[in-house]
C-alpha cells in the first residue's frame, strides 16, 4: 500500500534564535492542534543552538524534530561535527541529509551522505534525504540521470527493512532559496515518478510506502497545486513557513487540497 499520510515541514536554516525558535514551534503546535495526526504529519528542522530549547516548547504528538546535519560517527576527533547522540540528547526525532547547499556549498559527496544516512537508521532517527538536479544538469537533459544516481549511492547500504525510517526530500537547486525558478507539477510529478520508481528498486514492496516531499519556492501562490500534484506526499517549505502564522495557513490550504 503506498505512502497515505500527508506531511509538511521546514528547514530554517541559519536563522531564527532561541527565542524565535521557541515561539515558532509553540505557537505551530498551538495553531495546529485540532489537525489530526493520524493522516498528518508536521516537522520543523531549526539551527542547532534551538534544539534543546525547541524540544522543551513543543507537543511531540504534534511536531516533530529535526536537526539540519549529522556527522557519520558516534564520536571521535571530527572537530565541529555533531553526533547523532548528541542529536538524541536533545530530543531529535530526525536529521535532514543531503540538502543542496551542503552538496553544492560546502562539497558534501555521495559517499558522505551515505555514511550519514547508515548512521541516522543505526541511531533510530529518521532520515530526511534531500535530493535534486542543478539548472544545468536539468538544462542537458540529465535531471533524472542524477536523481538516481544520487539515490543510488545514498541509500546503498539500506536495507529494505529499514525503508520506514527513510524521508526523501525533492528539492530541484535551481527553484530553492530567494532566487529560486518557479516549477511546475508536470515537471515535479514527472521527477517523483523517477523517484519512487528507484524507491521501488531498492526497496521491493516497501517502497512505495517511503514519503516523498517537494520543496523548492513553495508559497502561498503555488501550494494548492503541488498538494495536488499525483504521487507526492508532503511539502517542505521555506522562507514562506517562517512565519508560524502563514505557516498554518499554507498546512490547511494544502490539506483542504487533498481533499478535493
Amino acid at each position: 500500500m503506498a505512502c497515505k499520510k500527508w506531511y509538511m515541514g521546514t528547514n530554517t536554516k541559519m536563522y531564527k534564535t532561541i527565542a524565535e525558535t521557541n515561539s515558532f514551534v509553540s505557537d505551530l503546535c498551538q495553531y495546529t492542534e485540532d489537525l489530526s495526526r493520524d493522516a498528518f504529519e508536521l516537522f520543523v528542522i531549526p539551527s542547532y543552538t534551538t534544539l534543546d530549547q525547541a524540544n522543551r516548547h513543543r507537543n511531540p504528538d504534534l511536531l516533530k524534530l529535526g536537526a539540519q546535519n549529522m556527522g557519520w560517527e558516534e564520536k571521535g576527533q571530527y572537530t565541529g561535527e555533531i553526533s547523532p547522540l548528541m542529536l538524541q540528547e536533545v530530543g531529535c526525532d530526525l536529521v535532514m541529509v543531503g540538502h543542496s547547499e551542503r552538496r553544492h556549498v560546502f562539497l558534501e559527496t555521495d559517499e558522505m551522505e551515505r555514511k550519514k544516512v547508515r548512521c541516522a537508521l543505526d541511531h533510530g532517527l529518521i532520515c530526511l534525504l534531500c535530493i535534486g538536479e542543478t539548472e544545468q544538469e536539468k538544462n542537458v537533459g540529465k535531471a533524472d540521470d542524477i536523481l538516481i544516481q544520487q539515490l543510488s549511492e545514498d541509500l546503498s547500504e539500506i536495507k529494505p527493512e529499514e525503508a520506514g525510517r527513510i524521508w526523501i526530500a525533492y528539492e530541484p537547486v535551481w527553484a530553492i532559496g530567494v532566487n529560486g525558478k518557479p516549477v511546475t507539477c508536470d515537471y515535479v510529478e514527472e521527477r517523483v515518478k523517477v523517484i519512487r520508481h528507484k524507491l521501488s528498486e531498492l526497496f521491493h514492496d516497501l517502497g512505495p510506502d517511503v514519503p516523498i516531499f517537494y520543496g523548492g519556492s513553495v508559497n502561498n501562490n503555488n501550494a494548492i497545486d503541488l498538494a495536488q500534484c499525483p504521487g507526492l506526499n508532503g511539502l517542505f517549505i521555506g522562507r514562506s513557513a517562517w512565519n508560524a502564522v502563514n505557516f498554518n495557513q499554507l498546512i490547511r490550504m494544502a490539506l483542504a487540497a487533498r481533499s478535493v
